[in-house]
């Protein structure tokens, strides 16, 4: 397993984190807290020293079960998130700060995760919503200084709004936040185009997510697929997009050479060959999932040519709406 630096927090990460929103079960059906447990100690086990959770994952069991998985190690670490107030994802346009994130709410659920977690401190504490709007506002960034100055938080984050790159640029530049969280993956490849800089530029560090579209990058999304009753997918890949989906993966494949079963080991290497990412964080089922990934991540960074060949299949749409 490599480790990279995470950003200017003085953190060293493994580039491949565990992303534990499937463990949580409120959207993903069929998770098994005992297989759960299972796949977070093998991923330790493989090098893993990353997980990412939050608050509004099952209502705090994503973090519970962490808690249940490593007690209070301190050799690994462990970034959570604060939900909006008002339980809107994403933040709209219009939204107020004291509607998303009023001082006294922010704080009281970072005690609420530290008691989830078992912990005194949490390593990094994001914002799971974010409006710019809101960077240069006095009480957002009294809120930001207030966790600071309380020890309980080592390092503070965004996870930026589906498909919204830009929309931290202010904040970056309020010197506040230390690190970003944003989907970044072969078809959204538009954190390039302005985040990545920004954040090289501010020494912030980055967690790439999604890497594998919701699944399907994996190759495993086809036309005839049935995803549980109650799974979010039914939505995200609703009417005609798994068909779209397998369309646009096999014109993957004819210019890789990449088999359908190497598309996982692809679409994380891709994540990886991006130096401004400091650690990606699929989601991860089971002990086989960790393995495999764990695998891929070993290969190293897609050849210049090879990524060169996944430009074309940047494809802008937003299945979350």
């Amino acid at each position: 397993m490599g480790y990279r630096n995470l950003g200017r927090t003085g953190l060293k990460v493994s580039e491949l984190g565990f992303g534990a929103w499937g463990i949580g079960k409120s959207e993903w059906m069929g998770a098994d807290d005992a297989e759960s447990l299972r796949t977070l100690a093998t991923a330790r086990d493989l090098g893993i020293n990353f997980f990412d959770t939050a608050l509004a994952y099952g209502s705090g069991h994503s973090e519970r079960l962490i808690a249940r998985a490593f007690g209070k190690s301190d050799q690994l670490i462990i970034a959570s998130k604060v939900p909006p107030k008002n339980m809107i994802w994403p933040a709209h346009t219009d939204s107020t700060l004291a509607e998303v994130f009023p001082c006294d709410y922010v704080l009281d659920c970072l005690n609420t995760s530290l008691k989830n977690l078992q912990r005194e401190t949490v390593d990094i504490y994001q914002f799971h919503v974010w409006n710019d709007a809101w960077a240069d506002q006095p009480s957002w960034q009294e809120t930001v200084r207030q966790m600071r100055a309380s020890g309980k938080v080592r390092a503070v984050g965004i996870s930026i709004n589906d498909h919204q790159p830009a929309n931290s640029l202010k904040a970056l530049a309020t010197g506040l936040i230390d690190t970003v969280q944003v989907i970044y993956n072969i078809f959204d490849q538009s954190p390039e185009d302005e985040l990545f800089p920004a954040c090289v530029k501010h020494s912030i560090g980055v967690i790439a997510r999604v890497p594998f579209d919701e699944g399907s990058l994996t190759g495993k999304i086809r036309p005839d697929t049935e995803f549980a009753p109650g799974d979010f997918r039914n939505e995200y890949f609703g009417g005609d997009r798994k068909k779209e989906v397998w369309k646009r993966l096999q014109k993957i494949q004819a210019d890789t050479g990449f088999a359908l079963d190497q598309l996982p080991e692809l679409a994380l290497r891709y994540c990886l060959t991006e130096p401004a990412v400091s650690s990606v964080i699929p989601g991860m089922r089971n002990p086989k999932h960790a393995s495999a990934n764990t695998e891929s991540s070993a290969k190293g960074p897609l050849s210049a040519d090879l990524k060169q060949k996944l430009r074309p299949h940047r494809w802008i749409r937003n299945f979350y709406d």
